[in-house]
């Protein structure tokens, strides 16, 4: 798109700025049909929220804003390569583009890589560092059917 670079390069300013205030340089805009709805920048230094990444903001002010937590149509423009966690969120409110300006090999040596993180993943859950452990239980398939005839 003719507007990508701009918002890039917002995203951009917004991690600089954030570095000068103490944070991470990490800052993301959301857009759609071309016009900024919302823009934020890494905030775990402020709320100690590890969950406060710039790309999850965006989504969180935007959902709110349009009162939706679909978000089709969007682009989300980042400093970074969006972490997992951040990736996950935009598939999950269907975010339809990512563009991000610094890849985790850049960002490997200053410690600001989530490469790591992405192999985990992708590991079957039983070799994960995380341990992972499924506890079936009775009452989960009639919440999940009960839940699905209210809203199918």
């Amino acid at each position: 798109m003719s507007y990508d670079r701009d918002f890039l390069e917002q995203a951009i300013r917004l991690a600089e700025a954030n570095v000068a205030q103490g944070g991470r340089p990490f800052g993301a805009v959301l857009v759609r049909e071309g016009q900024q709805l919302t823009a934020a920048s890494n905030q775990m230094h402020v709320s100690f929220d590890p969950s406060a990444h710039a790309e999850l903001l965006c989504i969180r002010q935007a959902s709110q804003l349009l009162a939706s937590n679909r978000l089709e149509g969007c682009v989300i423009y980042a400093s970074g390569q969006p972490c997992p966690m951040c990736l996950s969120a935009m598939h999950l409110c269907g975010i339809s583009r990512v563009v991000f300006a610094a890849t985790n090999a850049e960002g490997e040596p200053f410690g600001l890589s989530t490469a790591g993180v992405y192999q985990q993943l992708s590991l079957p859950l039983a070799q994960q560092r995380l341990r992972i452990e499924h506890v079936a239980h009775s009452s989960m398939t009639p919440l999940y059917q009960r839940w699905y005839a209210e809203h199918a």
